[in-house]
Parts: structure tokens; sequence; C-alpha cells
């Protein structure tokens, strides 16, 4: 069957149906509180799980939902339109499990993805370190052998939903000789002896999802929780985050949908010099320049998410790297833009946490910076067009 490579099918638009209506019942009401509090929200994990919506990119042959790319970007952007520390729920499974369906062996996959397909169990991702973000080729986090096992020993940074997390995707240096050819890719348990997190880090947004190192003191692991050969890691690294920009990319869309959703029924109701604002062309253009930016870059978005579907079945897409890295690059920006734009519109409420736009704003900034900062999509997209 050919896949449709923009349009969302029908079951798409009914998956799109029932997640909004499950975020604006349970995860809307409850975003405000858990961004204050900073505190995960196990209630609303439990109801992305009851509907099976909390890693639905788990093939079929591991017990999951085995969605496409397109239905589980759908459901991270209606996700984040309610709450964007909620939508890292379903984004971070996906980022934590897409190394071991790219490069993983079979027992691996079934012991690991198994329990998340379920609930059981939710996944993170542990590449950056403390000296090594966007160069992240300069990791010093070690995994030396010691007969049928490797022992572990560095410090991961900037790990989202660590602690909360039971599985890890860990990168670390088992070559110290062959730069990036030289790391290799784990499974760690959160339960792994020697296995600690820092504390939360303080943060601008997604408040509600926690950030902490992850520290691993002499972990001791059997080697068949290596995901695929020795060396192969950073290949297998950079190959999933062409899977998962996508999926900030989703987020981005969602937040920026849920600013200017909120904008256009504020305009509407508040009035001024004797008549609703939305009257006045000023803001109709602001408006205009909101929706178009952020339909621009869902259309890349669907479009990259096919790509990205294609591939993960075997059909390499030699243009995914560039329309990953841009898909992410031009929703994030759109969304930071939107959501400045829509605290601007509601003026002085705006800028208070008694309207969600505040929120939204603050939890857009990240999109721009994590799983590469635009500046590294820039250089990304600029080396695929020149190679």
């Amino acid at each position: 069957m050919d896949f449709p490579l923009y349009a969302p099918a029908e079951e798409h638009d009914m998956l799109r149906d029932t997640v909004r209506a499950l975020a604006e019942e349970k995860i809307a009401p409850r975003a405000a509180e858990a961004d204050e509090n900073e505190e995960f929200p196990w209630d609303v994990y439990k109801a992305l799980v009851a509907a099976d919506l909390h890693a639905v990119h788990v093939p079929e042959s591991y017990g999951g939902a085995g969605a496409d790319a397109l239905a589980a970007v759908i459901v991270i952007e209606e996700v984040a339109r309610a709450c964007a520390s909620s939508s890292l729920i379903p984004a971070v499974n996906k980022l934590g499990t897409v190394p071991l369906l790219l490069s993983a062996s079979e027992e691996l996959k079934s012991t690991y993805l198994r329990p998340v397909a379920t609930g059981e169990a939710m996944f993170s991702y542990a590449l950056s370190e403390p000296e090594a973000g966007s160069d992240a080729a300069a990791m010093k986090t070690r995994a030396v052998k010691d007969g049928d096992h490797y022992v572990l020993n560095g410090t991961k940074m900037w790990i989202t939903n660590a602690g909360v997390s039971e599985y890890y995707t860990v990168m670390a240096v088992t070559d110290p000789s062959a730069g990036g050819r030289g790391i290799s890719a784990f499974v760690v348990e959160k339960s792994d002896e020697g296995v600690s997190f820092g504390p939360k880090e303080r943060k601008l947004g997604i408040k509600a999802s926690p950030t902490r190192q992850v520290i691993l003191e002499n972990v001791r692991i059997p080697e068949s929780r290596m995901i695929g050969e020795p060396g192969t890691g950073f290949k297998t690294a950079l190959a999933t985050l062409d899977h998962t920009r996508v999926t900030i990319a989703a987020q981005a869309l969602g937040i920026a949908q849920g600013a200017l959703d909120y904008a256009v029924g504020y305009v509407k109701e508040r009035k001024q010099f004797g008549r609703p604002v939305a009257d006045f062309q000023g803001l109709q253009f602001m408006l205009a320049d909101m929706a178009m930016k952020l339909e621009a870059a869902r259309q890349l978005t669907y479009h990259a998410a096919a790509k990205s579907e294609l591939a993960m079945h075997g059909q390499p897409q030699k243009d995914l790297t560039f329309l990953s890295s841009a898909a992410k690059c031009a929703a994030s920006d759109a969304a930071m833009e939107i959501t400045t734009d829509a605290v601007q519109m509601l003026g002085g409420y705006g800028y208070t946490k008694d309207f969600p736009v505040e929120r939204m704003m603050r939890d857009a900034k990240i999109t721009q910076i994590y799983e590469g900062t635009n500046q590294i999509q820039r250089m990304v997209m600029a080396r695929q067009l020149l190679k």
C-alpha cells in the first residue's frame, strides 16, 4: 500500500478526536497545578496508559498499539496542546525505545518493549553529559568489559523523566581510541546497583517533567544489554534523532496550537474602545501570521513523520535527516513566536499565571534547545544540502 505522504488518514483524524477529548477532560485541568508544584503527573500517566496513548509507537509484536509515526505525532501534539510536560510521556517513551527498535537483539526488544507497551515502565534516553551537549561524541562515560559483563561509570545530564523512568538507553565509550566509533549503547535499569539521580533541575518550563542527572557508579550489567554491536552506539543515537526530532516538532505544534486557540477565544471576548479587540486589524494580522506559521510547520512535520515511518520499515529515506531537522527547527521557532504573540494579545493578563499562555511561552522555549539546539539543526540541514 502507498503510505499517504502528507494527508492524515481517517483513522488519524479519529485518533486526534480521541486524544483531544482525553486531554481536555483529564490533562488540561491539571496542567497549571502540575507546573506550579513541579510534580510528575502520575494521574495523567495512568489516564494515558488506560487509553493506550502513552507509547503508541510500540509494535503489536511486543504488545503495543503498532501506530505509525504520524499517529505518534498526533498524540504528542494533542497532549502538548493541553500540557507540554505531559506530552513528554509519549515523546520520551519513543525517544528511549527507538534505539532498541533500530538496533537491538530480538531478546532485548522483547524484554524491554513489553513493559513499556503495558504501561509498567517508562523509558528515557541518556546521551548528553555536563561537558558533552551539542558535542555529544565528546562524552566521558565509560563502559569497560569485564568477562560477560560491562561496568559503567559516568554522569549523564539533562535526562528527561529521570527518576520516574524504569529504563534508560545509555551511550558510553567502549573504545576511547576510536572517537564516535568507540561509543556503544546499553539498556540500564533504575534498579541496577550503582544507579542514582541528581536533584531535579529548576527550569523555566516543562516543570512537571523531571530533568535530572543520571549518575552511574560501577554499574555492572550483562553484555546482552548492549544495543547492537560494540561501537555502533553513536550511529544508533544519530539515527534515533532522525525519528524523534519529529516528535519534538509535534510537541512544539501542540504548544503553539494551544496558545493560538486561547488567544482567538480571548480577543473575541475582550472589549476595548467599545468593541471586541478582534475587530482591530493589528490583532487580525497577528492572528493570521500565527496561524500561517503554525500550519506551515505542521505540514512539514507531517511530511517528516511520513518519511520517518517509511525509514522505520526498511525503506531508507535520504532526505529524512534534513526533514526531521527542518521540522523540529521550524516548529519550535514558530512555537516560540506564536506563544510570545499570544502573551502580547492578552496584554497584562497574558503575563500572569491566571491565564495559560505564559506557561505555554515558557514551555515553548525548550523545544528550540533539546534534541539538538536549533543552531545545530541548521548545521545539520546545511551539511545535508552541501554533501
